[in-house]
């Protein structure tokens, strides 16, 4: 496992650790190229040679990293005396101090290859817009359409098929350009359809849970409703009489959901859960555009969200472009952000394809964490195994990034233990474990040292995970399979489970606390 410390020296050490090709540095070398036979995408046609594509230039930030870690973890740890002192963007900007000519110089080789190039006002990264043949050139590789194989609706992406590369005068100043080389994985929560009033249809998974349905909705008969969280996790039972707060209104809080995968909502949707759920889930305000269909996961997020913390102010960040790097960029960039972020997406560290990307990631992060946002990830819903599973003869477990980052708070999933509303256990589904790439942070370290010491820990070989690891998930909340969560979504009730219902669950409580 790396440490943060060689992590910051990756790019000033560049070409010790890729390979050269020509008078050319490859970056990211460690990520194998497309493989057909092993990605869920499948590579069509170039894309036209005019069409314009946009990547993200992360730099090289130097010591400026080392620096901003340092405040992030002050203005979060609630014994120092900086606690609670966030920071403009423009003195982030400072304590980076990304050096200008640094900056200057990946500037101008970009744009003499024909791009429009903008600086992140943190000044640690630019965004490109190019005509396809000039990133071809730019790049040294090869740009194609990609096609998700099992998920129609999935659009398309360009990404590169081959390495990419840049010239040696300007590689050691740049990190990693994204997102050229990650390949998301299209994930969807798990839709459970509960049995009709006739009895027929169904494939509810476990029996459900054994109290009275407070909404007025049959499709919502033994799954996990409002006014079930409200009873559990000692919420004010807030009804749809209880409006929520005018947009004049002055407010210390707000929170967002972030969406991707053309996961967009209905407020016809949202109405018709309001009403029947009684609770008032409305949307304040959209970045990124909605249409008005029905997306599971979309509905999912702001149903409950809502119904946790009604009286927060909800924003929608939606984001067409799988890019995660674009997300949390657009969101630190803005005047006035949303201050808590629900997030129900991730892959495995092993399919983030690289520590590069992750690095990045974390930055992005800890820029969020100064300026006083929270941003909590679901853990994912595939138990320690991950996305790409556990393998047949030499097993491994397989962390989950973001959730194992130590910069956010990861969100697991748990189970009612009896069929009433009370007690809970861990869901085995739910994503947790140990990050196989970054350490213990300080503050876990006193949890993790007691757990691994625990004698009824029953702990699995060593060979299979990494026990000096960060442990993940920070908190959890009910999201298992036994009672999912009641969903208004295409003009039904059906039940929903997952980490992405925990997610949202959680995220609308700290909503209610923050400020």
């Amino acid at each position: 496992m790396l440490s943060l410390t060689t992590m910051l020296s990756l790019s000033v050490n560049m070409l010790l650790f890729t390979a050269v090709s020509g008078f050319r540095v490859v970056l990211e070398p460690k990520v194998a190229v497309h493989d057909e036979t092993r990605s869920s995408w499948t590579k069509q046609e170039k894309p036209a040679p005019d069409m314009l594509v946009n990547f993200t230039v992360v730099l090289d930030a130097g010591a400026g990293r080392k620096a901003l870690e340092q405040l992030f973890w002050q203005v979060s740890d609630p014994t120092h005396a900086k606690y609670g002192e966030y920071l403009s963007i423009a003195s982030i900007a400072d304590v980076l101090a990304v050096p200008k000519e640094r900056v200057q110089r990946v500037r101008d080789h970009f744009a003499a290859a024909g791009a429009q190039v903008s600086v992140s006002p943190y000044g640690d990264a630019l965004t490109l817009t190019m005509r396809a043949a000039d990133a071809d050139a730019a790049l040294a590789t090869d740009l194609f359409w990609f096609k998700h194989k099992h998920h129609a609706q999935a659009p398309r992406i360009v990404r590169a098929a081959s390495s990419y590369s840049l010239p040696p005068s300007i590689a050691s100043d740049v990190l990693m350009v994204g997102e050229l080389l990650q390949f998301p994985r299209v994930s969807k929560p798990i839709l459970v359809e509960q049995a009709g009033e006739d009895g027929q249809g169904g494939g509810l998974v476990g029996r459900g849970g054994d109290w009275p349905n407070a909404c007025d909705a049959f499709g919502c008969k033994g799954f996990v409703t409002p006014q079930v969280l409200a009873q559990r996790y000692k919420l004010p039972n807030e009804t749809a009489a209880a409006k929520p707060l005018p947009s004049s209104a002055p407010t210390t809080n707000t929170m967002a959901v972030a969406e991707f995968q053309f996961q967009y909502f209905r407020p016809a949707d949202l109405a018709s859960f309001s009403s029947a759920c009684h609770r008032p889930v409305v949307v304040d305000k959209i970045i990124g555009g909605n249409r008005p269909t029905a997306g599971v996961e979309s509905e999912l997020d702001i149903e409950y969200i809502k119904s946790v913390a009604p009286d927060v102010p909800l924003t929608v960040v939606y984001k067409s472009s799988y890019s995660l790097l674009a997300w949390v960029a657009e969101i630190t960039e803005l005047a006035d952000p949303p201050y808590v972020h629900s997030v129900s997406y991730g892959n495995d560290e092993a399919q983030q394809s690289s520590e590069e990307f992750m690095v990045a990631a974390n930055t992005a992060f800890m820029k969020a964490g100064l300026r006083g946002l929270s941003i909590l990830f679901a853990s994912g819903d595939q138990g320690v195994c991950g996305r790409e599973g556990c393998g047949i003869i030499l097993k491994k477990f397989h962390p989950d990034f973001p959730a194992a980052s130590p910069y956010i708070t990861a969100v697991g999933g748990t189970n009612f233990f009896t069929d009433s509303i009370g007690e809970e256990e861990a869901w085995k589904e739910s994503g947790g474990g140990f990050s196989n790439t970054f350490g213990i942070p300080d503050y876990q370290k006193d949890a993790v040292a007691a757990y691994l010491a625990a004698p009824d820990a029953d702990l699995p070989p060593k060979a299979m995970w990494n026990s000096t690891g960060r442990g993940y998930p920070d908190v959890s909340a009910l999201g298992g399979v036994k009672t999912p969560y009641c969903v208004c979504t295409a003009g039904r009730f059906a039940g929903v489970a997952g980490t992405s219902a925990s997610c949202p669950v959680v995220a609308g409580g700290v909503a209610r606390l923050k400020g």
